[in-house]
């Protein structure tokens, strides 16, 4: 099971985006849908029956994509870094991700690489693409930009990360040097782990008119409510917590808590229980896997 898994918040468009992503990796594969039911229906003003939310797989790396209504925009704060291992597979991905999207540094030879390019897909999805001649264990990885408020707190927020997650490490991180365009000693590119999961912490000092928001989040799968309790607390420290287990650390980055029986409660056969499960999440914080099995026991009774 993976640990962490990113959380892509769509408007309505989750199964599109899947199915073009997926056409885009090899190793790809959807792994679950679920559909929305009477209450989530309500409260994300979807229609009944319609895909909720997708688990999926791409070059590897497990995904969750939700069609949860228009109430944030995707921002460049969190985007994908891409290990591309020749130049007809990264200009193939850049030719189509770049369809109907933005681009925010071109394709082409930085004093850092041979071939790089940054940019946002026509779902506001933001993607990094690097040619690079080393072998990686992850395709795909998670990167997080720290700028504005957040500039300067990038090698904070790593030592936080790695000191709440066991078997996490910092792998390698490199700092601007003089004449750089960015003051010296700051990150500009750091790669660490999270329980073996890797991730990539950047720096900028830039204005820029984004900032870490909840659209794209990390799922935090927890197999019993002792460690949900403890990356509640842990996470949540300094930070805001929400409704339905989402919360937002001191650094601005957003975390979903969830324990792995109510995503299984969840996608019972039964819809009646699922949708007894569903009701009992909208009205709390924190999950409570115990607390919602004992309520629906309560109702079967």
């Amino acid at each position: 099971m993976q640990k962490i898994k990113p959380f892509l918040w769509f408007d309505h468009q989750a199964e599109e985006a899947v199915k073009f992503y997926s056409s885009l990796f090899e190793n790809s594969r959807t792994l679950r849908i679920e559909r929305y039911g009477a209450a989530g229906s309500e409260v994300a003003e979807r229609p009944m029956g319609s895909v909720m939310s997708i688990e999926f797989q791409l070059a590897g790396q497990e995904f969750v994509a939700l069609n949860g209504g228009p109430l944030f925009t995707f921002t460049p704060a969190i985007s994908f870094f891409v290990n591309c291992s020749s130049r007809k597979e990264i200009d193939g991905l850049w030719e189509r991700l770049v369809q109907r999207g933005e681009v925010m540094m071109e394709l082409a030879q930085y004093p850092f690489g041979e071939r790089y390019g940054f940019l946002t897909d026509r779902f506001g999805v933001s993607w990094q693409l690097m040619l690079s001649d080393q072998p990686v264990e992850k395709k795909i990885v998670p990167a997080l930009l720290f700028a504005n408020e957040q500039y300067g707190k990038a090698e904070l927020a790593i030592q936080f990360c790695t000191s709440v997650f066991k078997d996490s490490r910092l792998i390698r991180i490199h700092r601007y040097g003089p004449d750089e365009g960015q003051p010296e000693g700051a990150v500009a590119h750091a790669v660490f782990e999270l329980q073996g999961e890797p991730f990539i912490a950047m720096e900028s000092n830039l204005e820029h008119d984004f900032k870490f928001i909840l659209y794209t989040s990390f799922v935090v799968s927890c197999r019993t409510q002792e460690e949900v309790d403890y990356f509640w607390k842990a996470l949540s420290q300094g930070g805001e917590t929400s409704q339905c287990g989402w919360l937002t650390d001191s650094f601005g980055v957003s975390w979903q808590v969830v324990p792995t029986i109510l995503d299984e409660l969840i996608a019972d056969s039964d819809p009646a229980r699922s949708e007894r499960v569903m009701q009992a999440m909208l009205k709390m914080t924190k999950l409570d896997g115990k607390a919602t099995l004992a309520a629906i026991l309560d109702d079967l009774a």
